[in-house]
């Protein structure tokens, strides 16, 4: 399955973002409202300036305190991105993103963001595609 049927596939197509100067704590509102586990900073919904995950927070929170949560986004944000294209695979994404070891990718088009992917959505992609894998060699099993 491609990157782009992943993309298709989702209910919510936008892209939860802040602005550069946001803070950590509004970031955080954000994640929580919207039960989501990432944001992405950009000032205009398409450049990426850099992603803010649940595991930037936290470990914010162990090194600091509370007291970083008053601080912009850009202190604490993951910069270096790692994204892909709508014609990746979902095995190509879902190999960076274990690599990496992160849970979310923007889907990039000459370099400007086009969607957000997360680990749960190319799963729920790869076991669709075992699922229909299964039916069909059931069906060539069994004769239909």
């Amino acid at each position: 399955m491609l990157v782009q049927q992943i993309l298709n596939s989702k209910p919510d197509k936008e892209v939860a973002s802040v602005k550069p100067g946001a803070t950590v704590r509004d970031a955080v509102a954000l994640l929580s409202a919207r039960r989501i586990g990432a944001v992405i900073v950009s000032s205009d919904g398409k450049r990426v300036a850099g992603i803010l995950s649940e595991r930037d927070v936290v470990r914010e929170l162990g090194r600091q305190g509370p007291g970083c949560l008053d601080q912009p986004v850009e202190q604490i944000m993951t910069s270096t991105i790692v994204g892909c294209t709508k014609s990746d695979s979902a095995d190509q994404v879902m190999e960076r993103m274990t690599e990496g070891r992160f849970r979310h990718m923007p889907v990039m088009e000459a370099g400007l963001m086009i969607g957000l992917i997360s680990i749960g959505d190319v799963v729920k992609a790869r076991l669709m595609e075992l699922g229909m894998e299964k039916d069909a060699l059931e069906g060539m099993i069994k004769g239909f």
